[in-house]
């Protein structure tokens, strides 16, 4: 199977490096976790739907997305991750490589149009888009517009991802990014579809953006 494509931006050496670093350090920690995976409607392999789906979670949860994917519903599913334009997003880019995951570059601040565009383009050809939607610069735990609005433009369900650890050390940055300590327990729930109809009033498109919002806090362990 082809690997997804990552949308171009200029790679720096060191960046490369980084990026391979954090991708090795992550599949090694990755195989001293547990993973408890609970896919309601069954968005688990081999039963989630064969039509792309926008995948959704918390930005300070992505420390372990890529093992969860590899032994869940990425099995056998080309996926790519919307990270940022900046440096630290180009580091992450090549990390998800590692993974099998191609990368849309862009945020909410910068080359917004362009990962719009991308993650369309990207939908449209059947792959499944991974998004952190209070990324990549916060607030943390608010749902930003965009996701909706792709949502909405493609008609394509989003799917909240909660995870959650048994015992994490918690960094001070504006996330408070979580790192699962080795040998703990990864509870993961692929929840329930969220749906955006096309023609929504502007009070009833921020329902919508609340109703994920809530829906992602609610099962988070430390909102």
């Amino acid at each position: 199977m082809a690997r997804p494509k990552t949308t171009e931006i200029r790679v720096s050496r060191s960046s490369r490096l980084a990026g391979y670093v954090a991708g090795c350090v992550m599949k090694l920690w990755g195989l001293t976790l547990s993973y408890e995976v609970n896919g309601r409607l069954g968005v688990t392999a081999p039963d989630i739907a064969p039509a792309p789906v926008i995948f959704a979670l918390w930005h300070n949860r992505i420390f372990t997305m890529p093992s969860i994917w590899r032994r869940t519903g990425g099995k056998g599913r080309r996926s790519v991750v919307l990270t940022s334009a900046s440096k630290d997003g180009t580091i992450l880019a090549y990390t998800m490589s590692m993974f099998g995951l191609g990368a849309i570059r862009g945020s909410s601040s910068r080359r917004a149009v362009s990962a719009l565009i991308g993650m369309k383009k990207a939908l449209s050809e059947g792959l499944d888009v991974c998004v952190t939607p209070d990324g990549p610069r916060g607030p943390r735990y608010e749902v930003q517009p965009g996701v909706i609005k792709i949502a909405q433009a493609t008609d394509v369900e989003i799917i909240p991802i909660h995870i959650r650890y048994s015992s994490a050390w918690r960094l001070k940055t504006w996330d408070r990014f979580v790192i699962p300590k080795p040998f703990s327990r990864v509870s993961v729930i692929f929840d329930l579809p969220h749906r955006i109809p096309q023609n929504l009033s502007d009070e009833a498109f921020e329902a919508a953006r609340i109703s994920l919002e809530k829906c992602l806090i609610e099962a988070s362990d430390d909102r």
